[in-house]
């Protein structure tokens, strides 16, 4: 599944936390584990789940005639994303959780910790669709953060930040109505132009024509194969026109895709001062595209990267070797999906550090699975050449030049939804985590908290930092059709708090996660603003 977290940019070797004001009033430089202000006694290198005790009550619900007693198999099992911005302009970082079956929720940050529900007041909750992603960003560069909710058929929503509290729903005066099977939004300046322009995730034409007998929502198809067989939909592209409108220039842009998009990595991995574009895939290669600096992109994909993962949901860039060049990260969701029982799968039945060469890699040849592969093959059209079946992590060798080394870097993991980069113990090198897992009628698989080394390698502490298991264990209490349901997380963003980064994870059909981070408070700056009063 797509990240659908904010568009958040870590700075290796330091956490900075820029704050936009008439004046600084001081700056605090804590170094090489000594304290600053805010330390507890007791803090310790770890994470501890506190949402309840930070006021967040949210729960994702999902839809039960999709995934409930019976489950089928479309892309309503990705559930809901989230998203992490200032939209009051305090410093703050407040969160906004997406939902499927209710209505979303904004949480503003209080300054102490904890959170405060705000959705009524500013009018965001859009309980009427299936919400999917939210991205923040001021597109009309009046100084205030605006709000882009994508839905499955329900319309695409742009919020307009009032500045008092409260948004304005501009969709139509903004020229941004369409209407399909949205998945992520990025706002980005793709012409240098001073204006966020707005890039649209689509995926295909997987729900049927009439809406359930509730009228709440499209049902959809009920198995892999079905959903390989639906038409495709494409990318969008809006140019900011810095009216306040936006046209679609996907056709000029050559950004259309080849359907089944997810997520979006937006970042200069050539250095040329123009902002390029990595769109994953859920059933086929993931594309990098080029910023020819003249409102166009080239597929470079084979040039430049050769071969990515085959079902992509999450991606991710950053530097993770501090060398000053973006690295990319990919996880594949999707390549997963053809394991067969037992579940939870094993690693005496299946090495899940490793990638399979081949579709079918789990289940042939131990369980005579060539039919399986070649139903796979027909139904995916995939092409061997162009892709790997596992999370592919390329290391930017500068010059337009990439590697890929996830399996060095030992960065396979089994069901990834997403990846949150972050430097969780302020040790100078960014880590990630993973949030995972497919929830009923699966069975439990654990998050990821991938730890940097700093040896190019990374090693897995969800265990011993508090991330796994989850509160309250592996199974919810509620049973479904008197089977255990497992929890699972669908996506995760960092929320910046008195020098570490916490973690706010959106679940599926659970209550939000909020990771309190405890490590000691060390390499970081933090400016507080004041504002100056005039004479």
């Amino acid at each position: 599944m797509s990240q659908r977290a904010s568009a958040r940019v870590a700075v290796p070797a330091a956490i900075l936390l820029v704050l936009v004001a008439l004046g600084l009033a001081y700056f605090l430089i804590p170094r090489n584990g000594q304290k600053g202000p805010g330390d507890q006694p007791g803090d310790e290198p770890s994470f501890r789940e506190e949402a309840e005790k930070a006021g967040i009550t949210f729960k994702m619900l999902f839809l039960p005639g999709e995934q409930g007693v019976n489950f089928k198999t479309n892309l309503y099992d990705h559930g809901s994303g989230l998203a992490v911005g200032d939209f009051d302009g305090d410093g703050h970082d407040d969160i906004y959780f997406v939902n499927q079956l209710g209505p979303n929720v904004l949480y503003r940050n209080n300054k102490d910790g904890t959170f405060t529900d705000v959705t009524a007041k500013a009018g965001v909750g859009l309980g009427d669709r299936i919400c999917v992603a939210a991205a923040w960003g001021d597109y009309d560069n009046d100084g205030k953060q605006d709000l882009f909710v994508t839905s499955t058929r329900g319309g695409n929503v742009l919020f307009h930040n009032n500045g008092d509290g409260t948004f304005t729903d501009v969709t139509n005066k903004a020229g941004l109505t369409h209407v399909g099977h949205s998945q992520t939004a990025v706002f980005f300046d793709y012409d240098n132009d001073g204006y966020l322009d707005l890039f649209v995730t689509n995926t295909g034409k997987w729900t049927l024509a009439d809406k359930e007998p509730g009228g709440r929502y499209f049902p959809g198809v009920g198995t892999l194969l079905e959903l390989a067989a639906c038409p495709r939909e494409y990318n969008i592209l809006y140019h900011n026109n810095g009216n306040g409108t936006f046209t679609d220039v996907t056709t000029k842009a050559r950004l259309a895709g080849k359907g089944w998009s997810s997520d979006v990595a937006v970042f200069d991995y050539n250095d040329d001062g123009y902002l390029d574009l990595l769109v994953t895939n859920m059933f086929g290669a993931s594309q990098l595209y080029r910023n020819n600096k003249d409102s166009t992109f080239t597929d470079v994909t084979k040039e430049v990267l050769r071969r990515t993962s085959w079902g992509a949901t999450g991606a991710k860039a950053f530097d993770f070797n501090n060398d000053g060049r973006l690295d990319l990260f990919i996880v594949d969701m999707h390549s997963d999906m053809w394991m067969q029982p037992p579940w939870p799968p094993r690693e005496s039945e299946y090495d899940l550090t490793k990638k399979y060469s081949h579709v079918a890699g789990g289940v042939y040849p131990k369980r005579g699975g060539k039919e399986i592969e070649e139903l796979f093959l027909s139904a995916f059209k995939i092409r061997y050449e162009d892709v790997l079946f596992g999370n592919t992590f390329f290391k930017n060798l500068g010059g337009g030049e990439c590697m890929e080394i996830s399996d060095q870097a030992n960065l396979e993991t089994f069901w990834p939804w997403g990846a949150v980069p972050g430097d969780f113990d302020n040790d100078g090198f960014e880590d990630v985590f993973i949030p995972a897992g497919m929830g009923f009628p699966y069975d439990y698989w654990p998050n990821s908290l991938m730890m940097n080394k700093g040896d190019e390698t990374f090693t897995d502490r969800a265990k011993a930092l508090g991330i796994d298991p989850p509160p309250g264990g592996a199974y919810y209490k509620e049973k479904i059709a008197k089977r255990p349901s497992a929890r699972s997380s669908r996506a995760a963003a960092t929320v910046y708090h008195e020098g570490r980064l916490d973690l706010a994870v959106n679940n599926f059909n659970g209550r939000a996660y909020y990771f309190r981070n405890h490590f000691p408070k060390k390499n970081y700056i933090a400016f507080q603003p004041n504002e100056l009063k005039g004479n």
